[in-house]
């Protein structure tokens, strides 16, 4: 895992229809199988990093993916990764943390 990110997880394991895994794909990037596999291992689906080269697209992809749950009414769970701890974050901190960082994740 990433010593510092903000990560999104399904809290249910459910076996999701290939053409919402194939959503998920084009929003993510990672396939269905290594998506199916994370969901029913209740691991994260989608997690950005806030440090390299990357971060000017993983986080519109976090928060697409959070978005694109939310409209399946699928509940979640987002945590953020600082030196390896995870911790639950509410929707209100990870919007702290994308909006207020001045630029430092961003």
């Amino acid at each position: 895992m990433h010593d510092n990110a903000l990560s999104v997880t399904l809290n249910d394991a459910p076996d999701l229809p290939s053409v919402v895994l194939q959503a998920l794909y084009r929003i993510t990037g990672r396939s269905s199988g290594e998506l199916r596999r994370s969901i029913l291992a209740h691991e994260p689906v989608y997690t950005a990093a806030l440090f390299g080269n990357d971060h000017i697209d993983v986080v519109p992809r976090l928060e697409k993916t959070i978005a694109y749950l939310d409209e399946l009414g699928l509940p979640l769970t987002l945590h953020e990764w600082v030196d390896g701890e995870r911790d639950e974050v509410s929707r209100e901190t990870l919007r702290g943390i994308l909006e207020g960082s001045e630029g430092q994740y961003l």
